[in-house]
């Protein structure tokens, strides 16, 4: 996979002011640091043909300094021994991950289909014994909670939930349709919020995070290059990435939504631009940015 050797942007110091927002993304590491102290993420995703969208989130994952990370395949056996660009990524079924207990943060959803092999392993980490690790779900998982009631009871007393609704997912959420979700953004994510005592982060043009205090983060970066196939799994995996790296969960989801669109500027800056703009793209890019703004503040 071939990504651009040299960034630019543009508006790096608007970028510079805009992540003060975020001191915890944005921190630089402790030189005493190792691959223990930045966190174990696990993604649990990528059924049959779609082992990509899994394969992704790990990615960004990796990219946005997670010190260690496991993709778990919704797969009776794993589709191929090691990702051949990405060997950092360690390799599992979804079920088999599930039982390790040195996990710091979930992502479940990403190309995991709806299957009953992904309700069991979506309700397996709903009722899991040791809940005290972040939850993110996205995708498939949202339209898993949206199918069955029982889930709701069983997400909302999660401890720390994080759904990645896109407008089309959040209509399901909600029972409703994707033009009433789009006709008031606001409402229909403060809603979700309440509903499952959620992080919500309704996707889109200026997406929308909001607290489960109810507390609302209008996100001002990316641009049209982000409506691409796996934009929102690589989302998923700077979250997720940030959420096991023991940042703050609204620092991180807020940060993690900013950064991804950001890198997506930096992309636009580039030799990229907007049309043709891969997922694949955006993490490198938002590796460079997220250095460029600590080295900014030494």
């Amino acid at each position: 996979m071939m990504f651009v050797n040299h960034y630019t942007s543009g508006c790096l110091p608007a970028q510079i002011e805009a992540a003060a927002q975020f001191p915890q993304v944005f921190a630089p590491r402790d030189p005493q640091s190792h691959k223990g102290t930045h966190g174990t993420l696990a993604v649990i995703g990528g059924a049959s043909g779609m082992s990509g969208a899994v394969i992704l989130a790990a990615t960004a994952a990796i990219y946005s300094g997670c010190g260690k990370v496991w993709a778990g395949f919704n797969q009776a056996a794993l589709p191929l021994p090691v990702i051949p660009e990405r060997p950092e990524i360690m390799l599992s079924t979804g079920s088999a991950l599930q039982k390790r207990s040195d996990i710091h943060a979930w992502v479940m959803g990403c190309g995991m289909d709806v299957c009953s092999e992904a309700l069991a392993l979506l309700h397996t980490r709903l009722t899991a014994p040791d809940r005290s690790t972040p939850l993110l779900l996205d995708a498939d998982a949202v339209t898993l909670l949206s199918r069955h009631a029982d889930l709701t009871a069983l997400a909302r007393d999660y401890p720390t939930l994080v759904l990645t609704p896109h407008p089309a997912e959040a209509a399901r959420l909600l029972n409703t349709a994707t033009v009433d979700i789009q006709s008031n953004r606001q409402a229909a994510v403060t809603e979700i919020s309440r509903i499952f005592n959620a992080y919500t982060v309704l996707k889109g043009r200026q997406s929308l995070v909001c607290s489960p205090n109810g507390s609302l983060y209008t996100n001002l970066s990316g641009n049209a290059g982000l409506a691409t196939a796996g934009s929102g799994d690589v989302l998923s995996g700077i979250i997720g990435s940030l959420l096991a790296q023991g940042i703050d969960t609204e620092q991180a989801v807020r940060g993690g939504v900013w950064l991804h669109g950001a890198a997506a500027d930096v992309l636009k800056d580039s030799e990229i631009g907007e049309t043709g703009m891969l997922a694949g793209e955006i993490a490198p890019a938002a590796r460079w940015l997220r250095n460029q703004i600590i080295a900014a503040q030494k």
